[in-house]
């Protein structure tokens, strides 16, 4: 590892560590000892377990990503793949968001494909991520409520009157699912529109933008027209079902790496952990997914601590479990790549820090290049 690479890993270590440090200091007692305890006698074969979990999932995604190959590049092999995708999100675990686009690059350049291609693949990887998780999520509220609404969190919520109703927080949690799932499907119903017409439906979102501003309706209906093309890396209804049961599948994986983890901590008088569901999980799994989304750049810090958060609020861990298990989560799912990925890209002899600057240059140019056709 380069001083440089080093110096930033270690940046990024420093500054969540801080974070998780000044969560801990707003609860008034918090037992190092116990803390340090439980991480260190949490069942390590469960923690194998999980991480095997992780690393059987960057495989599905290998194969997932062959599957949005075969419009440009039917030869591809998933075996091809899965080197680039475990380097990738390595690079995405070390860097953070400057890391993402080496992925894509990576299957660029080995697969002789343009980058802009990959960019599309990449969009439409993430649409189907989206979009699996979200009715994951939504069926698993509203199939498990009786379950869910019997953790701590919920169950000792007060109750709050509006409109001469009675509500709990599980009340809008619950109403919070429906709506997810409507969202899934007024989302797919628009994927499929735009998929099947990306020219009609460029014009009438910059029609209907443009009555805002001009400027704003060309640029929002050449997002929906790059948006409309990149959906045709769906080759055919084989290929979208394909990607639809390797997507559940996939964060079906993750769940259960999350279940590995929690089970983990079951010597340390925690039912919680012990008797954990896959419903209980994806609880975890979104405070994850939403804390990423409003984490620090670069420096993230924001998935784990609402992860730890929802420990502590909803399953009523003690803190220093809660703890404990929150960061096990987070170096089992995200950052147990970094070994694999820094081994593979040492026998294909790639440097992740001059690979991640040749991906953002490349990144602006197929940008670029799209900006222009779109004028």
């Amino acid at each position: 590892m380069s001083k440089k690479r080093f110096f930033i890993t270690a940046m990024v270590l420093v500054i969540l560590a801080a974070l998780i440090y000044l969560q801990v200091r707003t609860w008034k007692k918090f037992d190092w000892n116990r803390f340090w305890a439980a991480t260190h006698t949490a069942n390590k074969f469960y923690l194998i377990a999980g991480v095997a979990l992780i690393y059987a999932d960057y495989i599905l995604r290998a194969v997932r990503w062959k599957i949005l190959l075969r419009p440009v590049c039917e030869g591809a092999k998933s075996s091809d793949l899965v080197a680039p995708t475990m380097i990738g999100f390595a690079g995405l675990a070390l860097l953070g968001r400057p890391g993402e686009f080496i992925r894509p690059y990576l299957i660029a350049r080995k697969q002789n494909l343009s980058m802009s291609s990959q960019l599309a693949v990449w969009t439409v990887e993430r649409i189907f991520d989206t979009g699996a998780f979200v009715l994951i999520m939504a069926v698993n509220i509203l199939w498990s409520r009786d379950e869910l609404r019997q953790l701590p969190g919920f169950a000792d919520a007060p109750k709050r009157m509006f409109l001469g109703h009675a509500f709990t927080s599980f009340t809008v949690f619950e109403a919070f699912g429906f709506a997810l799932l409507g969202g899934v499907i007024l989302a797919a119903m628009v994927a499929l529109s735009v998929r099947k017409n990306p020219e009609l439906a460029a014009a009438f979102f910059t029609r209907l933008f443009g009555k805002i501003s001009p400027q704003a309706g060309r640029a929002v209906g050449h997002r929906v027209h790059a948006f409309g093309e990149g959906l045709n890396t769906v080759k055919d209804i084989r290929s979208f079902l394909q990607l639809c049961s390797l997507s559940l599948v996939i964060w079906l994986f993750i769940g259960f790496a999350y279940m590995a983890v929690t089970h983990a901590y079951h010597l340390h008088r925690a039912p919680q952990l012990a008797n954990m569901t896959l419903s209980g999980v994806f609880l975890l799994t979104a405070a994850s997914v939403v804390g990423g989304i409003l984490q620090l750049p670069v420096v993230g810090g924001g998935s784990q601590l609402a992860t730890i958060g929802m420990l502590k609020g909803v399953f009523n861990l003690p803190p220093e479990i809660a703890t404990s298990c929150g960061i096990m989560l987070w170096l089992v799912t995200f950052m147990s790549v970094i070994p694999a990925g820094l081994l593979l890209a040492r026998s294909e002899h790639i440097s992740l820090m001059q690979i991640e600057e040749e991906s953002l240059e490349e990144e602006e140019k197929a940008l670029e290049s799209d900006d222009l056709q779109g004028q």
